[in-house]
């Protein structure tokens, strides 16, 4: 039997509740006629399995009921079930953390790493299904919802049976790169106020990618509406105190790009809030949560003795500096670690219960997981 074929029967198992002893099954079974009861039962059962509730029928509200259209889930059963979609950018993509996929390694290509997050996720737990590995270096968040329905495009997929997803996006949006650039590349060299200077043109770009992020998120739940959506946030990539200068990046540059991206991940984790609370008051399945990787590099920033990001590449001041693609991009030990987080979000879960609809989870066979896998 293949791994998809043990976690689809693994499911099958728990939906029919085919676990403890037989005094208990007929005990169960006469209670739960009993409609005063039934609650008492169901809860009976879940000790006796040792699943606390997880992968037994529930009602829209979440209480137990033999005829219930959801299953409550486990973290991990709530992710694994089906196919897992990793969408995103550069940051997600694994540009700089080499070991490219070769079709992905050209002029222009998405540069899809062996070593990125979601390889490291996808290989964390025995998922039913496989990973379709979608992120691109350079996408935006607004490109991706233009080409909706082109070929390549990271949201020309239907897949019911997805039980997870990851994306992390909208640094192209405010144009993190050319920020940068800004930053390093400046008469005379040592002066920081053309780098604080964009400060204005980050906030309105913030405030105009909410609206992007809103409708998004709204396009991967109705592609994948039972999936776990993993928000993956930036990670800092200069020390948290910088006290010193990184070629042109003066200490008070370096801080001021850290409170950037921490401004933005705060942003990022409010509008996912907003979107979990909305499923929960509208007895909805799946999630949307945060994934906080702010201090992911801790210790092995830009400039430390063992970075785990890559560094600039410096030519000729006289004209500039040539930035490299994965320039101030995490290696594959800054993968690892941020691979490490949302592998723990995906095992705790977000503060509440997690719901799937039974009759998707029961149709999530090999078959089936295969034909929607991009």
């Amino acid at each position: 039997m293949g791994r998809g074929e043990r976690a689809s029967a693994t499911v099958t198992r728990r939906l029919l509740l085919g676990v403890p002893a037989a005094l208990l099954v007929v005990t169960l079974v006469v209670l739960l006629a009993v409609p005063g009861s039934r609650d008492t039962m169901w809860r009976m059962w879940c000790e006796a399995t040792q699943s606390w509730c997880t992968g037994v029928p529930v009602d829209s509200g979440g209480r137990p009921d033999s005829d219930g259209e959801y299953l409550e889930l486990s973290p991990v059963e709530a992710a694994t079930w089906g196919n897992y979609y990793a969408l995103g950018d550069s940051y997600s993509s694994g540009d700089g953390a080499h070991d490219y996929h070769p079709e992905t390694a050209v002029s222009g290509g998405c540069w899809r790493s062996a070593n990125a997050y979601p390889e490291l996720v996808a290989a964390a737990h025995d998922f039913a299904g496989q990973l379709s590995f979608l992120a691109c270096s350079g996408q935006r968040g607004h490109a991706m919802l233009d080409t909706v329905g082109e070929d390549g495009a990271q949201l020309s997929w239907e897949a019911p049976h997805t039980s997870l997803v990851t994306i992390g996006i909208g640094g192209n949006d405010l144009g993190f790169s050319t920020v940068l650039k800004t930053c390093m590349v400046r008469v005379p060299l040592l002066d920081s106020g053309a780098c604080t200077g964009q400060e204005d043109d980050i906030f309105n770009r913030m405030e105009k990618f909410e609206k992007t992020f809103e409708e998004l998120i709204a396009r991967v739940r109705e592609r994948a509406p039972d999936a776990r959506v993993l928000v993956v946030g930036y990670p800092r990539l200069f020390p948290e105190e910088p006290t010193g200068s990184y070629y042109t990046l003066t200490a008070s540059s370096q801080a001021w790009l850290n409170e950037t991206v921490q401004e933005f991940n705060g942003q990022l984790e409010e509008a996912v809030r907003v979107q979990d609370s909305a499923i929960v008051e509208a007895d909805m399945v799946g999630s949307v949560e945060f994934v906080d990787v702010y201090h992911a590099l801790d210790g092995h920033e830009i400039g430390a003795e063992d970075p785990w990001v890559n560094g600039v590449l410096l030519r000729d001041l006289a004209t500039g500096v040539t930035l490299d693609r994965s320039t101030f991009h995490p290696d594959a030990d800054g993968h690892r670690a941020v691979g490490e987080l949302v592998v723990d979000q995906i095992e705790t879960g977000p503060d509440r219960p997690l719901y799937a609809t039974r009759d998707v989870v029961a149709g999530a066979t090999p078959e089936v997981l295969a034909s929607e896998t991009a």
